[in-house]
């Protein structure tokens, strides 16, 4: 990195520069690497497959698939707003629900009516597909509306827990905050 910036390049061109390190020597070198970019106010061009890295490190990101753009933003735009559902289920995890067309603000689930932030193209009655993020989703106790499952398996990861429920036939994830000991 420092005998390409010794140059004094227009762009610095970096591809997967961290794919083959620890996690955490990754996730520091990460951090400089953004550091000195910065520092610099050097455009820099960074190839990465890693979605973490990418959010991280990016002021904004392309999503490509196939050789095409498939969407150009900022990380929170990339992340909370895809543009289409190739980017939604390429960045971070993604639960896919079959659910039906109610109108355009809404779709059911099996029984449970859920209000979506877009509103869908398709007719009332129609068949589509519900994405939502392990941690828009929550676990419900008794009483509050929501989809009977079962819990598969709980994954502890420090700050919060992977918690994977059996929807009848399908899979999801909740991430659950871990709040105090």
């Amino acid at each position: 990195l420092a005998r390409a910036l010794a140059i004094q390049p227009s762009v610095l061109l970096l591809d997967e520069p961290l794919s083959a390190l620890d996690a955490k020597v990754r996730a520091s070198l990460r951090d400089q690497i953004r550091r000195i970019q910065t520092e610099v106010g050097i455009t820099t061009l960074f190839v990465t497959h890693d979605q973490e890295e990418a959010l991280a490190i990016s002021d904004r990101i392309g999503v490509m698939s196939q050789g095409h753009l498939e969407q150009l933003g900022t990380p929170t735009t990339i992340y909370r707003h895809p543009s289409s559902a190739f980017v939604a289920r390429f960045i971070g995890s993604m639960n896919q629900l079959p659910a039906v067309v109610v109108d355009q603000g809404a779709v059911r689930v099996r029984d449970l009516p859920i209000a979506v932030a877009r509103g869908s193209e398709l007719a009332s009655g129609s068949t589509a597909t519900l994405l939502v993020r392990p941690e828009d989703t929550h676990i419900a106790t008794d009483g509050q509306p929501g989809l009977a499952g079962t819990v598969v398996s709980k994954t502890f990861q420090g700050v919060s827990t992977i918690v994977a429920v059996r929807l009848h036939t399908i899979d999801a994830l909740v991430d659950v905050h871990v709040v105090g000991s």
